[in-house]
């Protein structure tokens, strides 16, 4: 009975020695990486605001800040680069792949989620594809059937090449959308006597809307941001503006660098703008829900 009492003690006092040690090292490890985020943040900002001071600076050899502020590098770039037709262009290629991409790819989810079928996950895989794959390696084989049936460096060429990865990218954003929608719902409106017509448009249209909303904001942002597909389709009336901004950068003549970040400027605010669009109706939790823990509940 004397021995249990002796083992207790030492028990005890070696878990409370060890006990810190491991509370230690966690502590250490999260500021270690809260240490590497702050330094990674702060020279993203610091780059981010070089940029955009010198684009307002009119020259800027040495210190802190520009010897002087002016807004004329803005208006040459306007004008020099076309930004009023790019800008435009960039729009017209971004709404018509979004509205392309949905009109496809939410049926070719629909049949997904709903349906099994020989090959599902072979297809399923094609669509990954060009997700995951550089676009440069299909990229420059997509360029070629394009010029070669004479629709590279148009509109149309541009609007194509942007579907190849925006439709998949739909499908995968809207398969797990639809999977979470209860069957029973669509059989339920059947028997009541509503027509395949009825049950797409009244039954399963407004539950859609937050996935369809999220997946075309999404593919807006990736395809204004596309840099590969559109450079190697585009031509001088169907530049975007990321065209636009490496063209005034590698293009052939001298301009000023104050003029190339001014544009780098107006292509980074309007990318944050659709960011801060995205991250307001898109809920990341809700696309990846499964319909099988739903039906479940």
């Amino acid at each position: 009975m004397s021995t249990p009492t002796r083992e207790l003690p030492s028990a005890a006092s070696d878990a409370a020695k060890a006990g810190p040690r491991p509370r230690r090292r966690v502590r250490i490890w999260a500021v270690v990486v809260w240490f590497l985020l702050a330094f990674f943040f702060v020279n993203l900002i610091a780059l981010v605001a070089s940029v955009v001071v010198d684009s307002f600076g009119k020259t800027w050899f040495g210190g802190w800040l520009p010897s002087g502020f002016t807004t004329r590098w803005y208006s040459q770039a306007w004008t020099e680069f076309g930004l009023s037709h790019v800008l435009i262009v960039t729009a017209e290629v971004a709404i018509i792949v979004v509205v392309l991409s949905v009109l496809i790819g939410v049926p070719a989810s629909y049949v997904l989620a709903r349906r099994t079928f020989p090959g599902k996950k072979f297809l399923l895989l094609l669509f990954v594809l060009p997700i995951l794959v550089p676009p440069i390696t299909y990229g420059i084989p997509l360029a070629t059937v394009l010029y070669k049936v004479n629709l590279a460096g148009s509109l149309t060429g541009v609007i194509l090449a942007n579907l190849v990865p925006s439709v998949p990218f739909v499908i995968l954003t809207m398969t797990p959308f639809i999977e979470q929608i209860d069957p029973k719902i669509e059989a339920a409106a059947r028997m009541c006597g509503a027509k395949t017509s009825a049950v797409f448009t009244r039954i399963l249209g407004p539950l859609l809307i937050p996935g369809m909303l999220a997946a075309s904001i999404l593919v807006l942002v990736r395809t204004v941001g596309m840099f590969e597909l559109t450079f190697l389709t585009a031509g001088p009336d169907s530049t975007t503006l990321v065209v636009a901004l490496y063209n005034s950068v590698f293009g052939a003549g001298i301009r000023a660098n104050q003029s190339v970040d001014a544009m780098a400027t107006i292509y980074t605010g309007s990318m944050l703008v659709l960011l801060v669009i995205a991250l307001r109706f898109v809920n990341p939790t809700q696309l990846v829900a499964r319909g099988g823990d739903t039906g479940k509940e």
